[in-house]
Parts: structure tokens; sequence; C-alpha cells
């Protein structure tokens, strides 16, 4: 039985990263060594620590943004360089989080729906689940929103770990604000009748604890989330649709 054939490299990974100088080695290392996968792009964003460097050592390239600017703008930038890198053909887009370290290389099945066609966006679904110290009402707001807009049902809405054709990903611009971005890109998607689904890996990164800057962090997902949710309701939209349109 001969052995598997490795695809052509056609997928870019992006990571944003935000002091994880300790992770982001190890998750470059392991991006790297997934079939198909040729650039690994890590978006410093605005680090006070060793980030940048440690990334580029581990065979990134790597964009910085001088300041903090949030998640939403660092996806952006991440899958502007890997456009500028791009020659005939657009690479499709993985993106994930800094601090997945090794379970990094188990992020294939996000993929292999997208190579073969199968999907426009996939999600991951962590198959083992860290105890999140009061993430579910988050989640909770972020599935309920996109079921009521859209009628799909998400298990993990909050995933940053996503593949995405380029077409899928220039659909979903401009980007949800932040914390709200997998939001926004799910419900925007959706609607435009691209796709997406959601594929079980063995991957985990590290839990949100309990401490006042997690519950800070969490506070600032829930109004990005809120805020995504907002902007795509139905009367927003057509107030929105009503401005842009010329004037009698």
């Amino acid at each position: 039985m001969g052995e598997m054939a490795v695809p052509e490299p056609d997928t870019a990974v992006v990571i944003p990263a935000k002091d994880e100088a300790d992770r982001i080695g190890a998750t470059v290392t392991a991006a790297l060594k997934l079939p198909g996968v040729d650039l690994v792009v890590v978006v410093d964003d605005g680090s006070s620590d060793e980030t940048g460097r440690v990334a580029r050592a581990a065979g990134a390239r790597v964009v910085r943004h001088s300041r903090n600017r949030g998640k939403a703008a660092a996806m952006e930038s991440g899958a502007e360089a890997v456009r500028l890198l791009d020659e005939d053909h657009p690479r499709h887009l993985l993106f994930l989080d800094a601090d997945l370290g090794e379970t990094a290389a188990a992020a294939l099945p996000l993929i292999a729906p997208i190579r073969a066609g199968e999907a426009d966006m996939t999600i991951a679904r962590f198959a083992t689940r860290v105890k999140l110290g009061g993430h579910g009402i988050v989640v909770r707001v972020a599935r309920d929103g996109i079921k009521r807009l859209t009628g799909w049902e998400a298990t993990q809405p909050l995933n940053g770990q996503r593949c995405l054709t380029r077409a899928a990903f220039e659909a979903a611009r401009p980007l949800a604000h932040g914390f709200g971005v997998e939001t926004g890109m799910t419900v925007d998607l959706l609607r435009k009748g691209f796709r997406v689904t959601e594929v079980e890996v063995e991957m985990s990164h590290r839990a949100t604890g309990t401490d006042w800057r997690s519950q800070l962090h969490r506070a600032k997902q829930l109004r990005d989330v809120g805020l995504a949710l907002a902007a795509r309701e139905p009367a927003v939209d057509q107030a929105r649709a009503a401005l842009r349109s010329p004037r009698r």
C-alpha cells in the first residue's frame, strides 16, 4: 500500500498574537508541519514581550502592530500579508490561536473540507473541552444570536480556529470589531449563501481563568459579540441600506 500523497501547498496559517512568547514558538512549529501549508504569518498585535522574535525564529513571517489593535485587525493584517505573497492561486486561510502549542498539529481536519470543495468555511469543535470560568454566557449569546439571524446553530460559535477560502474571507469583510469577529463572520457568510460547517478536532488552548483580568476579557468579549449581532439585526440592515441609497 503506497504512502498518502502530500497535497501541493495551498494553505497559509494566520496567527494573531499578543504577549504569547511562551507558546507561539510551539504553535508555529506545529502549524508549519501541516500538509499543504507553506506559509505561517504571525501578527504581533502590540506585544510587550518577545512574541515576534520567537515566532520569527520558529519560521513564521511576522507582521507587527506597534499598538494593540484587536483580533479582527490582526486577522485583516495577516490575510493581507498572505495576499501579497500569493502568486497565481490564492491560498486558503487557516486562522489559529497563538496559544495552541503542539495541538496546532491537529488542525488538518479543518483544511480538508475546504481543499475538497465541500465547505467555504470550517469552524473547529474541540473534542476536549476545558472548563472556562464564566465563559458560558458569551457563548450562549453568540449561539442564540447566530441562530436567530441565520437559523444555523453553532456548537462553539466563538472558536477562532477556522479555515476559509480566500473568496469567503473577502465576502466576510469588513470584519466585526475585536472579539465579535467570529460571530460576525459566521452570520455574514451564512446570509450570503456560503457553506459553513463545524469539524471536531483534538486541539486545546489555555483556559481563561477567573481573576479580574479574565473577567475583563470576558466583558470585552460580551460587548463585542453584542455589537456584532446588533449591527446585523434586520432593522439595522434596513436603516443602513436606506442611508446608502441615493436620495430622490
